[in-house]
């Protein structure tokens, strides 16, 4: 796929080609065919991007770097195949206030986030198996109550634990014939579902770091997940509500629709190069695609409502809301 070809939205760009290099050239961002003949592939305004997630054997100019710097792009590296490997984060104006609140946040508002949280993660999970015509998942229902009224996280992680338990029992009846899934399973995922589930929670939380990034929020300290070496606890926590409603959706969708197909996976349950492309592509046409937005109650992409709610959650770690209000759907 040619760089040109993976512009898939006005301000994130996916760079898969390879051999290509990433270069700045008068105020402007080009992917240049280093390997081959063909030269110039793209060319972007700088002061349009802020992220650019390249793939396998693409590389940055050391001004490029520079500018990025400069302009608060976020760089993300994968595998060609698309597993996670870094990213460069810009240095950038990280709101002292904004990070003074966040580091003096109280238990008792860190469970209150993280409680809003997981009772969205559940209802959207119910409202997704509902709207896939599955219905008896009154025990969500029961779950996403103990969740709201937990008092302390662990209580919060055992009921989160079981909600997902039992609705990945389910999951296996949004899917079409010739699919099947059993349980979740990730390091490897161990068939062609979990695959698919595993690499969407990846570009998920890529964009839940760059709108936590943006709004200037610490994506290392979280309100539920344990805080770990390396690892973007907040990013986690606010994924969260994301997962069924927007993941899981896009998931069930690509294999009921026959966009990928079993033919599509490697040996080792991974895309091919091919059907990498592809799902690269129908990811971010679903990520511009528009939905009506339950607490703003205006149309919004789901990249725009995961960059709202990582306003919601700075304004409740502030003080500007009494509350910190989770992406909620219930329908």
């Amino acid at each position: 796929m040619k760089a040109s070809e993976g512009v898939f939205d006005d301000s994130v760009v996916y760079v898969t080609t390879q051999g290509t290099q990433v270069r700045t050239d008068g105020g402007r961002i080009v992917v240049w065919d280093v390997d081959g003949d063909e030269g110039e592939l793209a060319t972007y305004p700088t002061e349009q991007l802020d992220t650019i997630n390249v793939f396998g054997g693409v590389n940055f100019s050391t001004p490029f770097v520079a500018e990025a710097n400069e302009h608060g792009i976020v760089l993300n590296y994968f595998t060609q195949n698309g597993r996670y490997r870094g990213s460069f984060v810009p240095e950038r104006n990280t709101i002292a206030e904004v990070r003074r609140a966040q580091y003096a946040l109280g238990a008792d508002a860190e469970l209150a986030i993280a409680k809003a949280m997981i009772a969205a993660k559940i209802r959207n999970g119910r409202t997704l198996l509902g709207r896939k015509g599955v219905h008896g998942t009154d025990v969500l229902k029961d779950l996403g109550v103990r969740a709201g009224n937990a008092t302390t996280k662990d209580d919060l992680r055992g009921t989160e634990g079981e909600a997902a338990e039992r609705y990945f029992d389910r999951l296996d009846e949004t899917l079409t014939d010739g699919w099947t899934f059993e349980q979740r399973t990730k390091r490897p995922p161990e068939d062609h579902v979990n695959s698919l589930l595993s690499l969407t929670y990846v570009m998920a939380k890529n964009e839940v770091l760059s709108a936590l990034r943006q709004y200037n929020l610490d994506p290392f300290l979280g309100v539920l997940h344990a805080d770990r070496h390396g690892r973007p606890s907040l990013a986690l926590d606010l994924q969260e509500e994301f997962r069924p409603i927007f993941c899981d959706a896009f998931v069930t969708r690509l294999v009921n629709r026959g966009t990928i197909t079993h033919e599509d996976f490697n040996a080792d349950n991974r895309l091919n190069d091919d059907a990498f492309k592809t799902y690269l592509g129908k990811f971010d046409d679903y990520m511009c695609e528009e939905f009506t937005h339950p607490y703003f109650e205006y149309s919004v992409t789901r990249r725009k409502a995961i960059r709202q709610q990582a306003i919601l959650l700075r304004k409740a770690i502030t003080g500007e809301l009494d509350e910190y209000h989770a992406l909620t759907m219930s329908r």
